[in-house]
């Protein structure tokens, strides 16, 4: 089933998403990898805080290559999510509605995910051009020494992102392969 959703993603709109559904995101998302989530942690730790408002956003785990002359940004394709998930669940008790990556998540990023009603979302691997088409603005926002690593915010339309694992658990990557099974 194919969705259109404003982010940042209501607690409704997330609970209404099912593994494998196709989703276009449209509004504002963030970008950080390990080096912003590990600085990110530091904050919290020093100042309570980090650098934007979480509750409902979206962290997509991306490094940006270069931006062509008249683009907003280079390409634009996700990394492993895996290697965020020790700063995941804190971020998800704190609001954060969703997170756009690719690859597998840990067991106490799935409860983390269920116990706030949230959801993790998958962008293709290798389609980072073709992703970039849909970022209509990239400001980097934070942790402007990182350079790819930097906390940007994104302004984006029709984003298109597959449902890995709804609210309710049901992981994409554990489904497929029964259903491959079964056929």
């Amino acid at each position: 089933m194919d969705h259109h959703i404003k982010v940042p993603i209501s607690r409704e709109d997330a609970k209404s998403l099912s593994a494998g559904d196709y989703v276009y995101l449209t509004g504002t998302i963030y970008t950080a990898r390990d080096a912003a989530h590990k600085r990110m942690k530091e904050a919290l730790d020093q100042k309570g805080s980090i650098p934007f408002d979480i509750e409902g956003n979206m962290i997509y785990y991306m490094g940006p290559s270069p931006a062509r002359e008249g683009r907003p940004i280079g390409s634009a394709g996700p990394t492993t999510a895996s290697r965020m998930d020790k700063y995941t669940p804190l971020l998800l008790d704190m609001g954060m509605g969703g997170m756009i990556g690719k690859g597998k998540r840990s067991k106490e990023v799935i409860e983390a995910i269920v116990r706030n009603e949230s959801v993790y979302f998958a962008a293709v691997g290798g389609a980072g051009a073709l992703l970039s088409k849909c970022i209509l603005s990239s400001e980097v926002i934070a942790y402007e020494d990182l350079g790819t690593e930097a906390i940007r915010r994104l302004e984006i339309k029709d984003f298109p992102v597959i449902v890995v694992i709804d609210s309710k658990g049901n992981n994409l990557y554990e489904t497929a392969i029964e259903r491959y099974r079964e056929d």
